[in-house]
């Protein structure tokens, strides 16, 4: 810690202080001390004899009657009271000064400093006006640097922001895969299960076909499928489609209510479905159109009863989206 001339100045005084209380204390020790000498005169003593004045003759005793009286003096001026000379200020001595005890503890420097302070004394002290300079071009360097740390929080913002869209992106292609992936093995499985019920309605057919050919009679019902033009029964037909599909169909948000798609269906007597596929138009996403498919089948055996009239083995539906 450096030493400023606050602390060089109050060290002196207490310098002082402590010398001039050494120096009182020597001085009171000799006055006590000191011993007062006996003083000697030269010379012979002094001798006196008392004389009764009576004794004295007349013109004796006369005499001192006549003497004049004593004049008083007047009585001697004090003395004036001057002020003590000053005495010189003894010279501080190093190991004789008392430390002032430090107010606050020292800042830690992490890093030692090293800069020759010999050479930071010799400098010249900057004028104003380089001060200013130096202020000036320091607060552009903060400024400079908090552009800077801003524009790279924006960068790493805007980085984690592509990487959690990305994240999000790749968990939403996951989603439909694994969907996807479902409603083919729903396909498959509702195909397989197609073919065989084809496989039974087909051999009941021939059963039936077989066991007709050998009835007659004028009043047979007409065969089914043989494509009504009772367009009333139709309408019916396309409704009981819509609702039955509807029935087993979950409307995706990307799919708008009110959205037509056109169905290719092919289906046995009786309802059973051989394959749905989705044709153009349709206005449906990828997955609204795989939902519809097998929607489709899981909506089997399809209307048949009392639509024997219009059924049709390849059936074309515009189907309407709507919410159950």
């Amino acid at each position: 810690m450096r030493e400023t001339r606050a602390d060089t100045a109050q060290a002196i005084l207490w310098a002082l202080l402590l010398h001039l209380i050494l120096f009182g204390l020597m001085f009171a020790g000799l006055m006590w001390t000191r011993t007062t000498a006996p003083v000697s005169v030269a010379g012979s003593p002094v001798t006196a004899e008392l004389i009764d004045a009576n004794a004295l003759s007349p013109a004796m005793q006369r005499t001192l009657r006549n003497l004049p009286e004593p004049v008083e003096l007047p009585p001697p001026p004090a003395p004036e009271e001057t002020a003590p000379l000053p005495q010189p200020v003894p010279e501080p001595v190093p190991q004789d000064s008392v430390a002032q005890p430090q107010q606050q503890p020292q800042d830690f420097i992490p890093v030692p400093d090293t800069q020759n302070q010999e050479a930071v004394v010799e400098t010249p002290t900057p004028t104003p006006a380089e001060e200013k300079k130096a202020q000036e071009l320091k607060r552009k360097q903060e400024q400079i640097d908090l552009t800077e740390q801003k524009r790279q929080q924006e960068v790493e913002q805007k980085r984690r922001l592509a990487e959690q869209q990305e994240q999000e992106r790749q968990q939403k292609i996951a989603e439909i895969r694994k969907k996807r992936e479902a409603a083919s093995r729903e396909v498959a499985a509702a195909a397989r299960a197609t073919d065989l019920a084809a496989q039974r309605q087909q051999q009941v057919a021939d059963a039936r076909s077989r066991q007709g050919a050998t009835d007659s009679g004028s009043d047979a019902s007409p065969p089914p499928g043989n494509n009504g033009v009772d367009t009333g029964l139709k309408a019916r037909y396309a409704a009981a489609l819509q609702e039955a599909i509807l029935a087993k169909w979950t409307r995706p948000e990307t799919v708008p209510v009110g959205s037509r798609c056109t169905l290719l269906i092919r289906q046995l007597p009786g309802g059973q479905v051989m394959s749905a596929e989705v044709s153009s138009p349709c206005s449906y996403d990828e997955q609204g159109r795989r939902s519809i498919e097998a929607a489709v089948l899981k909506a089997q055996p399809l209307p048949y009863a009392g639509f024997e009239k219009v059924f049709a083995r390849d059936l074309t539906l515009n189907f309407t989206a709507q919410d159950r």
